[in-house]
């Protein structure tokens, strides 16, 4: 069974950027409530229970399951594992990733650039979803977004990290300001 991942960081940690009570809420039950799920869905199926995580997204389509169960895995098992790589990808303090930047320096132009298109990207997707920054199947960068809890795993593309812009993840601070909590986000994310 899945448990909800550490985090390496206190509620209070992204302070100012991301305030103390929407962190609490959104890892403690937000994400707690994902895990449950996704577990549940798992309940009848110790093989899938067994599988590797990543394993599990990248066969989704072809798991033996009935479609009801493919559909639970596809939105609680999403949103366990987009949350976990949400998590991972934010830190108090930047941490240098001088192959990343410039390997986004050669794909989008700039670092500037990439804010610009990964922002905008992230600002018009429509209801919930994420902004992902992916790896394809050939080593290249790629920036998507995706709705509700879809994952890039499922398309065969690789995380490197993501934004959350379900309403969940800023409405305590930021309201409806979705540009704001764009903008703040990227004093957090810890590449650069």
């Amino acid at each position: 069974m899945f448990t909800l991942p550490k985090l390496n960081y206190g509620y209070d940690a992204l302070e100012p950027f991301i305030d103390k009570e929407t962190m609490e809420i959104h890892y403690s039950k937000h994400h707690q409530t994902y895990t449950d799920n996704f577990n549940k869905a798992l309940t009848d199926f110790p093989e899938i229970q067994q599988m590797e995580l990543v394993e599990i997204f990248r066969n989704l389509n072809s798991l033996n399951v009935p479609e009801a169960t493919k559909t639970a895995i596809k939105n609680h098992g999403g949103g366990y594992i987009n949350h976990k790589i949400y998590w991972e990808s934010l830190a108090p303090q930047k941490e240098e990733n001088t192959d990343l930047a410039r390997e986004i320096i050669r794909t989008f132009s700039s670092l500037d650039e990439f804010k610009k298109l990964f922002s905008d990207l992230a600002l018009k997707q429509f209801g919930s979803g994420w902004a992902w920054l992916v790896r394809t199947p050939e080593g290249k960068l790629k920036m998507y977004s995706l709705p509700n809890q879809d994952s890039p795993y499922t398309l065969g593309d690789t995380p490197i990290f993501n934004l959350d812009v379900w309403e969940h993840a800023y409405y305590l601070k930021y309201q409806n300001r979705r540009a704001e909590h764009i903008e703040n986000w990227w004093n957090v994310l810890k590449f650069f």
